[in-house]
């Protein structure tokens, strides 16, 4: 009977030692797996990383240092941008392309505001009455494949109807605020009325397309420009443009200057 009582207690313990065996072995291959999880995982990371840095990926920094504005010069060593692939967004307004839009209907357009033409001022860069000055905007928005309507249009709003009330004055010959970035900055200034015109154009170019300029170019922002960012009108404020870049932060920018081009087109 003692025999096989001791028989009994033997085979309980080796069967509690091997529970108790196993359970270590499991313990420790458990650790083992997640180890070799978290390498895999580690990898992985630093395969997509890599892969990131690749594909041309930017930081956030990086990515508002190229926007208008931006304070870094372009690498002279780096490749050439590639062409933008056209966007077609339906109801949109292109800003390049042939326009119906003719010289007397943006000088009737201006009269419509009732404000004075600033003959003394403009002028002295060469543009002594309202038709020179719609005639040189339809000249220089022409040359470049601009529309002339948006150029002149985005005039009116950005300078009150060459009213001038903000940091830039008139005197400047800076009808879009070109480096007026806020702050009293005073922004760009140009020696005459149509060096200023084509500034304003060839900027507006380089938000539209990747196409390169006809002229020489006399827009010294013209490199920070993301080129092909914003070939519409309504992509020029940085809020709707799908990319988040664009000419102006104040929201429906470009949505403003569209209905101020709608009636326009109205006047005969």
């Amino acid at each position: 009977m003692d025999q096989k009582i001791k028989t009994i207690c033997l085979e309980v313990g080796l069967a509690i030692a091997l529970v108790v065996s196993l359970s270590l072995l499991g313990a420790k291959m458990g650790s083992e797996y997640q180890k070799k999880e978290a390498k895999l995982e580690l990898a992985e990371a630093e395969n997509k990383a890599a892969a990131g840095k690749r594909d041309g990926g930017v930081t956030g920094g990086e990515a508002a240092e190229n926007a208008e504005g931006g304070s870094g010069a372009s690498d002279p060593d780096a490749a050439p941008a590639p062409e933008t692939e056209e966007v077609i967004a339906d109801g949109q307004y292109p800003i390049m392309g042939k326009s119906p839009v003719t010289v007397e209907q943006m000088v009737s357009y201006f009269n419509s505001a009732n404000f004075p033409y600033p003959a003394e001022q403009l002028s002295r860069g060469g543009a002594d009455s309202i038709e020179t000055f719609c005639q040189m905007y339809y000249e220089e928005a022409s040359a470049e494949g601009v529309r002339p309507e948006v150029a002149f249009v985005q005039t009116m709003k950005e300078t009150g109807w060459l009213q001038y009330a903000g940091d830039t004055s008139i005197e400047q010959f800076n009808f879009a605020g070109l480096g007026a970035t806020g702050g009293g900055a005073a922004g760009n200034s140009y020696p005459d009325v149509r060096t200023g015109i084509r500034a304003q154009i060839q900027h507006l170019k380089a938000y539209a397309t990747a196409d390169a300029l006809v002229q020489e170019c006399v827009d010294d922002r013209y490199e920070y420009v993301t080129k092909g960012s914003a070939p519409y009108v309504e992509w020029l404020c940085q809020k709707e443009n799908p990319g988040g870049l664009g000419w102006a932060t104040d929201e429906n920018y470009g949505y403003f200057i569209v209905e101020m081009i709608h009636s326009m087109n109205q006047m005969k």
